[in-house]
């Protein structure tokens, strides 16, 4: 529950902070011709559900999610298990795994920014601004610096003097980019043992005079057995979360 709210709060980041400064009710009335009345919702409900769906993008975008689901899915590929785990697996490892990585962002979040505003010690704009913080200084801890010089020269903003300069729509896409880039170097590393043993088995069969045996039905077992023997599943869940220390 605390990470929900953490993320709906850091969700306001993206929203403008003239728009939500500003006090407008939550619902209006206004009498009609007819003696009745009618209602109409305020803008800040219109922002409350604008921020609702941003929170996919969000989770996507500035979170450890994008590195851990790619890696995931690479390595489903090179088992060669087709649908097993399922994407509703993978998905659901994925996101506990980004809980369990972001729960010291959120935490601090929690404890300078949340927990001061929903006490009434400090006003909204200023619990938005100390929520940038953590979430912020994750991203550049995992952003190239290439990256961030590329985009904030595509954006035309020069070279920043020092990271509070940087714009979140210029660190955001190279966050994005770093994470790609890092999450196929690590299926890349995945991928290679078990296709060294797709091509000895490809090999055998061939010597065996076997061609018209799919190489991938013979290599499976083996492949899943290398896979269990080397307890692999708390091998990847453990490199990706120390992927991410600084």
């Amino acid at each position: 529950m605390r990470g929900l709210i953490a993320l709906l709060t850091v969700a306001g980041m993206l929203l403008p902070m003239d728009a939500v400064a500003q006090t407008i009710p939550l619902v209006t009335s206004s009498p009609m011709a007819n003696g009745d009345t009618e209602y109409a919702l305020g803008i800040q409900i219109l922002m409350v559900m604008t921020v609702l769906t941003l929170l996919p993008a969000m989770l996507i975008t500035m979170t450890a999610f994008t590195r851990i689901l790619i890696v995931l899915a690479i390595l489903r590929q090179a088992l060669g298990t087709a649908q097993t785990p399922s994407n509703q697996i993978i998905l659901g490892l994925s996101l506990f795994l980004t809980l369990f990585i972001m729960s010291p962002v959120i935490d601090v979040v929690w404890i300078s920014s949340l927990s001061p505003y929903l006490d009434g010690d400090v006003p909204f704009d200023e619990a938005l601004n100390m929520a940038q913080v953590p979430l912020r200084e994750f991203m550049f801890a995992q952003t190239r610096e290439s990256d961030l010089a590329m985009f904030a020269e595509l954006g035309g903003y020069g070279m920043f003097a020092s990271r509070d300069d940087v714009p979140l729509f210029v660190l955001l896409p190279s966050f994005l980019t770093s994470e790609l880039k890092t999450a196929f170097q690590i299926g890349f590393l995945l991928f290679v043992p078990f296709l060294v043993i797709d091509l000895v088995v490809a090999a055998v069969l061939m010597s065996m005079g076997m061609m018209m045996l799919s190489p991938i039905i013979i290599s499976l077992p083996f492949k899943l057995m290398l896979f269990v023997l080397i307890d692999g599943w708390s091998l990847i869940s453990a490199t990706l979360v120390s992927s991410f220390a600084v």
